[in-house]
C-alpha cells in the first residue's frame, strides 16, 4: 500500500493538466468574472446582516452549474462529484475538506436566478464566449461530456 506523501495531490493535479484537462481549457476561454456584475444583481449580493454563514461566490456557484449542465446531473449526484472529483475542486477553486455547497443551496441558486429571469441570458452569455473562440459547447452523460472544437 502506497503512503501518500506531500506532493502527491499536486502531481496527480499535474498528471491531469498534461492530459489535457477540459475543464482548465474552459477556465481558459470563458471569463468567468464578466458574469458576476449580473449574477450578484441578480442575487441580492450585497450588504448582509452580520450572523450566519455568508453564501458561496456567485461565479463558483454559477461554475456547479455549468458542470452540472455540461453533465446533465442532479443536484444530489453534483454535491458528491464536487467533493469526489479533485479536477472539479480545482476548478471551482475550493481545497480538499473545506465545505462546498450541497444540493438544497445549488436548487436555491438556480431558483434565485430562475426568478430574476437571468438564468438563460447568463448560459446564453457563456456560450457566446465559448463560440467567440472557436468552441461549440456540448453536453450529455458525464462520460462523455466535452468541449469540442467547432469546424471554422
Amino acid at each position: 500500500m502506497h503512503a501518500p506523501g506531500l506532493f502527491d495531490l499536486t502531481d496527480h493535479l499535474a498528471r491531469l493538466s498534461a492530459m489535457g484537462d477540459p475543464l482548465e481549457v474552459l477556465e481558459r476561454h470563458v471569463d468567468f468574472e464578466a458574469l458576476r456584475p449580473v449574477l450578484v444583481a441578480a442575487l441580492g449580493y450585497g450588504e448582509r446582516p452580520k450572523g450566519g454563514r455568508p453564501p458561496y461566490d456567485a461565479v463558483v456557484m454559477f461554475k456547479v452549474l455549468v458542470l452540472a449542465l455540461m453533465h446533465n446531473l442532479s443536484d444530489e449526484r453534483m454535491e458528491f462529484l464536487i467533493r469526489d472529483r479533485f479536477s472539479w475542486l480545482r476548478f471551482l477553486g475550493f481545497q480538499i475538506g473545506e465545505p462546498t455547497p450541497d444540493q438544497k443551496t445549488i436548487w436555491l441558486f438556480r431558483e434565485k436566478l430562475t426568478q430574476a429571469g437571468v438564468f438563460k441570458a447568463l448560459f446564453a452569455a457563456f456560450e457566446a464566449q465559448l463560440c467567440a473562440r472557436g468552441y461549440k459547447p456540448t453536453g450529455g452523460q458525464i462520460v462523455d461530456a466535452t468541449l469540442v472544437s467547432a469546424p471554422r
